[in-house]
């Protein structure tokens, strides 16, 4: 894991199913955990952008309905609601630490538009540069397309890109990519470092993840396929205990790590 251990400007995704519980609510036990280490990885002197998921699922479980929306306004109303729990939590949260958060919303036609698109590196750039943690989420208030990037996997690897960071972490409900689904097959075996995705690797992809979240392996695949187009190395892993972010940083073998060949 060296190329992660020497990463300085980290991108860490996590998602609807590691932030909140069944229920839709925030895990705060361990949304407080990320943001400690978070926060200590930046004092430690690494720049540190989050991308999260859970606007949606957040919003649903304050507004108290039974089920993720299912409908385009639906989904629109409960990110509106979420988004707002989200950020007072995050900002409250790093506050205590010491740490500035700035919300940025993200659609994909301003990551596709030109003009659009240097000025999300020119902010995102600038944020950085004045200590400021960007969080980052895709603006599902007004997005027309379900989705669009793929519950924020695929987003957070066109953050990557955007911010030309030197890693990228996904935090997920699975320890990483196996070479089967192990919720089906407990004897599936976790495969530690991929140097190439091919259509093999294609294949043992399945579905959505979770009830809370659209996204699965398949959108953590495309997502290893962006960041492997720019050289940056992509790890998955389990956010149940965000303290492994330490274990990983410091070189321990975590997770699934995406790297091309030549640079692990």
């Amino acid at each position: 894991m060296k190329s992660i251990s020497d990463a300085k400007r980290i991108v860490v995704k996590v998602g609807t199913s590691t932030l909140t519980y069944a229920s839709g609510r925030l895990n705060l036990r361990r949304v407080e955990t990320l943001v400690k280490v978070l926060s200590d990885l930046k004092n430690s002197g690494r720049d540190i952008l989050l991308v999260t998921s859970g606007a949606i699922g957040v919003g649903a479980g304050k507004l108290g309905l039974p089920e993720r929306p299912q409908d385009i306004a639906g989904k629109q109303a409960a990110a509106a609601v979420g988004q707002c729990e989200l950020m007072y939590m995050y900002d409250k949260l790093f506050a205590d630490y010491g740490h500035v958060i700035a919300q940025v919303l993200l659609t994909r036609d301003g990551v596709d538009d030109p003009v659009r698109h240097r000025n999300i590196v020119n902010t995102l750039s600038e944020l950085v540069r004045v200590g400021a943690i960007p969080v980052i989420n895709e603006n599902d208030t007004v997005a027309t397309e379900e989705i669009e990037f793929g519950d924020n996997d695929t987003l957070s690897a066109q953050v990557a890109v955007l911010a030309k960071a030197d890693a990228l972490v996904l935090l997920s409900d699975i320890d990483g990519l196996f070479d089967e689904n192990p919720q089906k097959n407990p004897n599936a075996h976790l495969i530690p470092l991929v140097t190439e995705i091919d259509d093999d690797l294609l294949s043992i992809a399945g579905g959505s993840g979770s009830a809370r979240g659209t996204g699965g392996m398949i959108t953590k695949l495309h997502a290893a396929d962006i960041a492997f187009s720019a050289g940056i190395p992509m790890v998955i892993m389990n956010g149940a205990d965000p303290t492994k972010l330490y274990d990983l940083v410091d070189g321990e073998a975590v997770g699934t790590l995406f790297c091309k060949e030549e640079t692990v």
